[in-house]
This record gives structure tokens, sequence and C-alpha cells, in this order.
């Protein structure tokens, strides 16, 4: 292997096909999570997670579901460094962004209570859970996605 060479996953299990009543249960969940939320907003949570768990497998398919439901490519580029491109960002769109990252990072200090707040401030309770489930759920996804070798722009395992 060269310096310039990336090492890519090995081939592993299927999950959906050797686990299928969890992977259908994860599937539930999704769709369960998804209800009443904003479409761009489920995207740019999904996209933020995605990057943030360094899952490349996510993160190809949800940029491409935002392209798709017409997302502008300047938001999908600035959504990694969303807090220095604030403008790009509703005020609604940066809670959700900072409680994803907290959700999903919870070692760096849990959630802390100004951004739960943030977020309740622009959150109803009802579509707060829902948030919050859409980010339980996008992290079990990078999981499943990383611990199987999914491989970005495949659909294949």
């Amino acid at each position: 292997m060269t310096s310039t060479q990336i090492d890519q996953p090995a081939a592993r299990l299927n999950f959906a096909k050797l686990a299928p009543k969890a992977f259908r249960a994860v599937i539930g969940l999704d769709a369960a999570a998804r209800e009443g939320l904003d479409p761009t907003l489920v995207e740019l949570v999904q996209i933020r997670s995605s990057q943030l768990n360094h899952c490349a497998y996510c993160l190809h398919m949800h940029t491409s579901d935002a392209r798709k439901a017409g997302e502008s490519e300047e938001r999908l580029h600035m959504t990694a460094v969303w807090r220095e491109a604030a403008h790009f960002f509703t005020e609604k769109e940066q809670a959700a962004l900072a409680l994803t990252e907290a959700v999903t990072r919870p070692a760096a200090g849990g959630v802390p209570d100004a951004v739960y707040a943030r977020a309740a401030a622009h959150f109803e309770e009802r579509e707060l859970a829902q948030l919050l489930a859409l980010i339980f759920t996008i992290n079990t996804w990078n999981r499943i996605a990383l611990a199987t070798g999914k491989v970005a722009g495949t659909d294949e395992r």
C-alpha cells in the first residue's frame, strides 16, 4: 500500500439479512422519528451527525437525498462549519444542529442545559422529542454502517 492509498473496510456481514428483525426495528424507529419534522431539518441533522461520526456511507446518502430535495450546495458545504457560517441557517436549524452535536458526542460534556434550552425555545415539546428520536436514530444508523463496513456510494452488503 502506498502512502496515498486509504484503507477501505474489509467485507463484513450483511446486517439487514442476518438480523432482519433488528434492522426492521431501526427502520420503524427511523420512520417514527421523522414524523412531524421538516424534511430539510431532518437531512441537516442526519448530515451533521454523520460528519461527526465519520460515517461516509450515511453522509453520502443524506447529502444526495438533500440535493434531490432541493437543498443548496452552499448549505451542504457549510453544515460542517455551521457556527462559523450561521447566516446560512435559521435559528431553529442552528438549535437543532447544536443539539445534534451534544447528543452525538455526549462524552464531550453531555447535553449542556444551554444547548437543550436553546432547542426547547425553538421546538414544541412533541417536536423536540421527535428531534431527539431522529438524532438517536441517525447515530444508530451511523454505527450500523461503520460496524458493518458499508462503503459510500454503494448499496452492497
